[in-house]
C-alpha cells in the first residue's frame, strides 16, 4: 500500500525537517511540493544547512516561548522574514522545554510513566480546548494565505508537539486523509529516535545524581515524554470534537477561518 506522509529533507542536523509537499488528499490532490516545511528549532546549525535552508525558505515561524527562544535562538538567514505565535505558555513543559520547568517536571515523573502519558495528553487537549491557541493557530494559516514565492517553515524545540498540530491542521484543511495524518505525526518518533534516545540517556544520568532511579521506568517515562504517541493526538482529536463537534466546525468557531479563506488556502497548495 502507497504511503501519504510528508517526506523528511536532507539535512546534516536537522534530522525532523519535512516538506507536506507529495501528501494526497481524499479527492486525489497532492499538496505542493516545496511551499509547506515543519521542523524543529533552527539553532547552532551547521553551513551546509544554513545554505540549503536559505535556498528553499522564505518565511520562519516560531512557535517556541521567549524563554525557549533566548536558550536556543534561529540562525538569521538574510532576507527571511520571522515571525512568533505563542503557542503554550513557559509552565507547559513537556511541550516547551525551557530548561529551568524541564527539570522539574522530569524529577515529578521519571518514575511515573502512566502520569507521563495523561500529562502529555491533557497538554494536547488544551491545545484543542484553548480559544487563545485556536485563535493563534488561525493566525499563522492566514500567514500562510499571504504571498510567498518560497517555503514557509514552521517549528518548535523539537518539531512535534506545536509544530506537530500545526502540520496535523494544515493538513486537515487540505483534505488529507486522518488516517494519514496521524501516521505523519507518529513519523516524528521514527526521525527522532537517536536524538530521544541520547536525550534520554543524558537526562537519566543527570537525574541519577540526586536519587535513585529504576532505569526501564525511567527510560519508558521520559520516551513518552519526548516522543510521539498516537494517544497524544487522539487526545487532541477528541477535545476537539467535543468542544466544536467536527474539524469543520473547529476552522469556522476555532480557527476563525472563513469558507473564502480556506477555499483560497486549498487553491494555493493542492494541485491535480
Amino acid at each position: 500500500m502507497e504511503q501519504n506522509h510528508s517526506t523528511l529533507l536532507n539535512f546534516e542536523k536537522l534530522h525532523n525537517t519535512r516538506d507536506l509537499g507529495g501528501m494526497k488528499n481524499a479527492d486525489g490532490k497532492t499538496i505542493v511540493p516545496g511551499k509547506l516545511i515543519r521542523s524543529g528549532h533552527l539553532a547552532r546549525l551547521p553551513e551546509s544547512d544554513i545554505s540549503k535552508l536559505s535556498e528553499l525558505v522564505g518565511t520562519i515561524v516560531d512557535f517556541r516561548t521567549e524563554d525557549e527562544q533566548n536558550e536556543n535562538p534561529d540562525v538569521i538567514l538574510p532576507g527571511v522574514s520571522y515571525h512568533t505565535f505563542l503557542i503554550v505558555d513557559s509552565d507547559s513543559a513537556g511541550i516547551s522545554r525551557e530548561q529551568g520547568a524541564m527539570k522539574e517536571l522530569v524529577k515529578r515523573v521519571i518514575d511515573k510513566p502512566a502520569d507521563t502519558k495523561k500529562y502529555m495528553c491533557d497538554l494536547y487537549r488544551s491545545m484543542a480546548e484553548s480559544d487563545v491557541i485556536s485563535a493563534r493557530y488561525g493566525d499563522f494559516i492566514r500567514l500562510l494565505l499571504e504571498d510567498s514565492e518560497k517555503a514557509v517553515l514552521w517549528h518548535c524545540t523539537a518539531g512535534k508537539d506545536r509544530a506537530g498540530i500545526a502540520s496535523v491542521i494544515v493538513e486537515e484543511l487540505l483534505g488529507v486523509p486522518r488516517e494519514d495524518i496521524i501516521a505523519d505525526y507518529l513519523k516524528t518518533s521514527e526521525y527522532l529516535v537517536d536524538d530521544v534516545n541520547g536525550l534520554v540517556a543524558f537526562i537519566k544520568k543527570m537525574v541519577a545524581r540526586d536519587f535513585a532511579i529504576d532505569d526501564a521506568t525511567a527510560t519508558t517515562s521520559l520516551k513518552y515524554l519526548f516522543s510521539t504517541e498516537k494517544d497524544y493526538i487522539e487526545c487532541f482529536y477528541r477535545a476537539l470534537e467535543e468542544r466544536f463537534g467536527n474539524v469543520g466546525n473547529y476552522i469556522r468557531s476555532g480557527l476563525g477561518l472563513s469558507a473564502g479563506e480556506v477555499e483560497t488556502f486549498r487553491e494555493k497548495f493542492l494541485q491535480s
